[in-house]
């Protein structure tokens, strides 16, 4: 066997392997998979997936030569990702909401658990209004509790309890810290794909696929010219970063800007484990 051959078999080889690993990252972010990114700093094994695709866009030596299913598909992954960051900052902001109004609702509650425990005058007609805040059993519990002859009737400090732990729960929102910690978590992995992997596209433009037939056919001297100069002009016009529409949701859902987004209700924003900026890419 040639020495060509051998290379173009390991070459083969090489662009299966790098679709297997476009693959593997696609299905690791696909919010329906079962095995999904849980801590993007200690997955070592999808930041290795990434690399080595990221490692072959730029390295790959004649870029007017790159494999067209490696291209589409790594195209299709920082796609792919770019949709998945965006719904994720739309389910953030649907749950910053849901907080807000929870703690709206904290504050209403304790306006009523106080009024029923100092038997203030209207507070019947206030539990009334607020029946269609509040679920049945919170209706029922401040009745229990505004109805009450004595603060040591067993009834009622059951009552008292449950109600401030309702109270406690609506102002911690615990639940939605933690769905918000999930999201945040596959966030920081959509974005580092973005960030490293688009950027690294940038360089290859887009591969034009001519069919056999026309490449005999243009192997003639006076042809080679005018196909040269069709494939610069095709190459500028279809480079990764003469896409505007996808580069730019990139740059836009960048780590240390989206995160502002995700984590703008915490108390403490650290930027200390933020993603290092795709190489090439300015602020």
């Amino acid at each position: 066997m040639s020495r060509s051959g051998i290379v173009n078999v390991r070459m083969v080889i090489t662009e299966e392997k790098m679709l297997s690993n476009i693959d593997k990252v696609q299905r690791l972010i696909n919010p329906n998979s079962k095995k999904q990114i849980v801590q993007l700093e200690d997955d070592s094994y999808f930041k290795d997936l990434i690399e080595s695709i990221k490692a072959y866009l730029i390295e790959y030596p004649k870029k007017k030569n790159f494999p067209p299913s490696i291209y589409k598909a790594a195209y299709g992954l920082v796609e792919y990702a770019t949709n998945q960051f965006e719904e994720n900052t739309k389910k953030i902001e649907e749950l910053i909401r849901q907080r807000e109004q929870n703690i709206t609702l904290a504050g209403q509650l304790k306006e009523l658990l106080e009024s029923a425990e100092n038997k203030e005058k209207d507070w019947k007609d206030k539990v009334k209004r607020a029946e269609s805040t509040f679920e049945e059993d919170i209706i029922e519990t401040l009745t229990i509790v505004g109805k009450a002859k004595s603060e040591d009737a067993e009834n009622y400090q059951d009552a008292i309890k449950l109600l401030n732990a309702r109270i406690n729960n609506l102002e911690t929102n615990l639940h939605i810290e933690i769905d918000m910690e999930r999201i945040e978590d596959r966030s920081k992995a959509l974005s580092y794909i973005g960030i490293e992997i688009a950027d690294a596209l940038k360089s290859i433009p887009t591969p034009i696929e001519v069919p056999e037939e026309k490449v005999v056919e243009e192997v003639k001297q006076e042809k080679v010219q005018e196909v040269k100069e069709e494939e610069q002009q095709y190459a500028q016009e279809t480079t990764f970063e003469a896409k505007p529409s996808l580069w730019q949701r990139i740059k836009n859902s960048k780590f240390v800007r989206a995160i502002k987004a995700i984590t703008k209700i915490r108390i403490v924003l650290d930027y200390s484990d933020a993603l290092p900026e795709g190489r090439g890419e300015n602020n």
